[in-house]
């Protein structure tokens, strides 16, 4: 039996996963080819950003290089957490497919291995891609010891927020298997709409962004902090050091959903 802890479920993980990319191994060129290109295609969205700023000086008030620390932490947050547990939006597909009942026959937690399933490092591109962007724009801040940690926590809090969206919007698929659109309009969705300045947004919007679909703290909140800006919308101050807190209520409410989705699960006989 897999032992019930969380680090005996992280050990779980390690292990399909590992098999995964072991299986993808055996067809380097490949994996290579579709790394390289995931990243090539996702840079496109940064190409786009830098021409519409060759047209003007300013988003809202931000420069080029305070928007690409914006984008870079978004896609970086999305990517983290896209690589790791993505798998998860095919749920519907193991209900259909009968898959899923497979798993649950099996001594490893169900969660884990939905998240594990088919697991590939061929998102590194996105990864990659995402990590470039955001070190360039980190080149342009005024560090100090706290804007670090807050730069840390922006991460880990944000991958958070978006594993966090990932599970708990699959999980509409247990009372309808066809979601996957609506899933990725909050998860991919919300991760394009914090790739810029939420100031261009009206305030019931940022509002929104905020109490309940949390993608502002992925970003938005903290680097106003790193980048030594007030708040345009008048949010509280304690907001820009909120990210961890975000993201561990986020998934809190995710694994909330998940249980119940399991627990009204039927199987649908295939």
């Amino acid at each position: 039996m897999a032992s019930p802890t969380p680090a005996g479920h992280l050990r779980s993980y390690g292990q399909i996963a590992w098999l995964w990319i072991r299986a993808a191994w055996q067809y380097p060129t490949s994996f290579v080819l579709l790394a390289v290109g995931n990243g090539m295609i996702t840079g496109l969205d940064f190409v786009g950003l830098w021409i519409m700023f060759a047209h003007l000086d300013r988003l809202a008030g931000f420069s080029l290089h305070e928007v690409a620390l914006l984008y870079g932490s978004a896609s970086l947050a999305l990517a983290v957490a896209d690589t790791a547990i993505g798998s998860v939006e095919r749920i519907g597909t193991y209900i259909r497919t009968g898959r899923l009942d497979q798993m649950m026959t099996k001594p490893v937690p169900l969660l884990v291995q939905v998240c594990a399933d088919q697991f590939t490092l061929r998102r590194l591109g996105r990864l990659t891609q995402a990590g470039v962007v955001f070190g360039w724009a980190c080149t342009y801040v005024d560090w100090t010891p706290l804007r670090v940690l807050v730069a840390v926590s922006m991460l880990v809090g944000g991958g958070l927020v978006f594993f966090g969206l990932f599970v708990g919007f699959s999980c509409v698929q247990f009372w309808t298997t066809d979601a996957t659109e609506f899933a990725n309009a909050f998860t991919y969705g919300g991760a394009t709409v914090t790739q810029y300045p939420l100031a261009i947004f009206p305030r019931e919007v940022l509002v929104g962004l905020t109490f309940v679909i949390p993608v502002a703290f992925v970003n938005w909140y903290p680097c106003l902090f790193l980048l030594g800006r007030d708040d345009p919308s008048g949010m509280p101050d304690a907001f820009q050091f909120a990210s961890p807190l975000a993201g561990l209520l986020t998934m809190a409410a995710a694994l909330l959903v998940w249980r119940s989705g399991v627990r009204h699960y039927t199987s649908t006989g295939s």
